[in-house]
């Protein structure tokens, strides 16, 4: 395990690199211009890094090294089984040096090194979940006795380009890499440019588990250069994006020219619907889970908490003492339940909305930096009565420590505020009654739904959203479907029964 060095201020993880660069055709290479940008941490929010910013030019070797490795490499065509070996071999890496992976994550992100742990383990079960599934993978026939019979050739694709966020980069970024190499492409990669450490570590733990170069290909920078340049390349067929929505409407129409296949995970704004008849602790438990793990900066955060008026006071108060009670502090410290905010610039936002907070609505806690915390990204766990539905920080992600709270009197105005912004990743929903939760869950305008339960996802089941929230699903066979080709082929059995045009 990594030693490390304790500051009056924070802790600092022993041999960080002081440079970062990109990978590309099992080489480290620094941009071909020289360009770099700053990397900081965001407790000090000091430098500690430079990294390789790169441009288009980057862009394109990278994906002429991906390219030669589909077409003339041995990663496409070798049999599942041989993959899956590969793939078990990087969970086995991955488990290997949780701790590390833990620390730096932690130190780059600012998420609290307990559920920074936890990352790093769900990233080495996406890389075994899916060698699991590659080797068990089969394919449709269908049968016409004496006539036909057609069958499904499943074919990897080819370059995959994903392009991945700042919020658990290197757990989200296994979300991508595992079936995008599972399924035979190759891929570059595009981490978040705020959170850039944990990406360049997957290079040696996948060149020691035997992925042949060129396979698995880096490029870090700014998304405006390094990222517009992979999303309009003629040879990257693919593009896998997690984001913000109004990112995820520019790659789409960036994406158009070359009719790219697209799979993006958007923005959200999820409600958490709370009815009278709830075990209420459980929803507390789950409600403040939901909205301030991950410092708030999770797409699938419930910061919209709609609770029935009955219970609705009782519910706030029980609340707000809660979030006061959260243990805002060092993301080192083990203690720590809300560490720093990721960047200066997020701070600034998040702060914002925090102000226009308290003009929108009755503020129960927080409401700004913690008095211990004169330093680093810290915003206090912030929550908002009485928050009228048109309200911007009802309507807009803010992807931060603060939550909405809202009544509501019926079912049916339950599901319009819901149902009421532009958004839809996900809903939670607590109740007892059945019939209810049943119907609540199909009228609502989520891609994903959890009942009396905080956000556990098996990996089978697909993940994404409507609305702006996304556009398509990947997880389990969705992502398999994703990153492959699904080729029909048709033999005719018996004689050929053809028109005989200009016999």
């Amino acid at each position: 395990m990594t030693t490390s060095t304790e500051t009056a201020k924070h802790y600092i993880p022993e041999d960080l690199p002081t440079h970062i660069q990109h990978y590309i055709n099992g080489e480290f290479v620094d941009s071909v211009g020289g360009k770099t940008f700053d990397v900081l941490d965001p407790v000090s929010n000091t430098n500690y890094a430079t990294a390789a910013a790169g441009q288009k030019e980057d862009i394109d070797l990278a994906v002429a090294a991906a390219r030669e490795a589909f077409v003339n490499g041995p990663w496409p065509r070798m049999k599942p089984r041989e993959r899956a070996r590969v793939l078990n071999r990087i969970a086995d890496a991955v488990e290997a040096q949780e701790a590390r992976l833990a620390e730096l994550e932690t130190f780059d992100t600012g998420l609290p090194i307990t559920q920074a742990k936890g990352q790093a383990l769900r990233a080495a079960e996406n890389f075994r979940f899916f060698a699991d599934l590659i080797v068990a993978q089969f394919d449709d026939a269908m049968k016409v006795p004496g006539s036909q019979i057609n069958y499904v050739n499943r074919k990897p694709i080819g370059v995959a380009g994903l392009i991945t966020p700042w919020n658990t980069p290197f757990m989200l970024e296994s979300w991508k890499l595992a079936p995008a190499l599972a399924t035979g492409n190759t891929v570059v990669l595009k981490p978040a440019e705020f959170t850039p450490l944990s990406a360049s570590l997957w290079a040696t733990i996948f060149k020691d588990a035997g992925l042949p170069d060129g396979v698995f290909n880096l490029v870090n920078g700014l998304g405006e250069e390094a990222g517009d340049a992979l999303v309009k390349h003629p040879d990257v067929p693919l593009i896998s994006f997690t984001g913000e929505t109004t990112t995820g409407q520019t790659i789409f129409r960036n994406a158009a020219t070359n009719l790219k296949g697209l799979s993006m995970e958007l923005g959200g704004k999820s409600p958490c619907v709370v009815f009278a008849d709830a075990d209420l602790d459980a929803a507390i438990d789950s409600a403040l889970f939901g909205v301030f793990s991950l410092n708030g900066e999770r797409c699938t955060a419930g910061s919209r908490i709609l609770v029935e008026r009955a219970i609705y006071d009782d519910f706030c108060e029980k609340y707000a003492a809660r979030a006061k009670n959260i243990v805002v502090g060092d993301p080192h410290d083990p203690k720590t339940q809300v560490g720093a905010l990721v960047h200066p610039e997020h701070y600034d936002k998040v702060a914002s909305y925090v102000e226009i907070g308290k003009s929108e609505g009755r503020l129960l806690a927080g409401g700004g930096r913690p008095d211990h915390l004169p330093e680093g990204n810290y915003i206090a766990p912030t929550v908002f009565a009485d928050v009228a539905p048109d309200a911007r920080i009802f309507q807009e992600e803010i992807f931060g420590p603060v939550v909405a709270i809202t009544p509501f009197d019926t079912d049916d105005e339950a599901l319009a505020l819901a149902n009421n912004t532009k958004y839809g990743l996900a809903a939670y929903i607590w109740t007892q009654n059945l019939t209810r939760a049943h119907n609540f869950s199909q009228n609502v305008e989520a891609g994903m739904v959890w009942l009396n339960s905080h956000n556990v996802r098996d990996l089978r089941t697909p993940f994404g959203g409507v609305k702006a929230s996304g556009l398509g699903h990947e997880g389990g066979y969705r992502s398999i479907d994703f990153y492959t080709d699904q080729q029909a082929v048709h033999i005719t059995l018996g004689s050929v029964h053809t028109p005989k045009f200009g016999a």
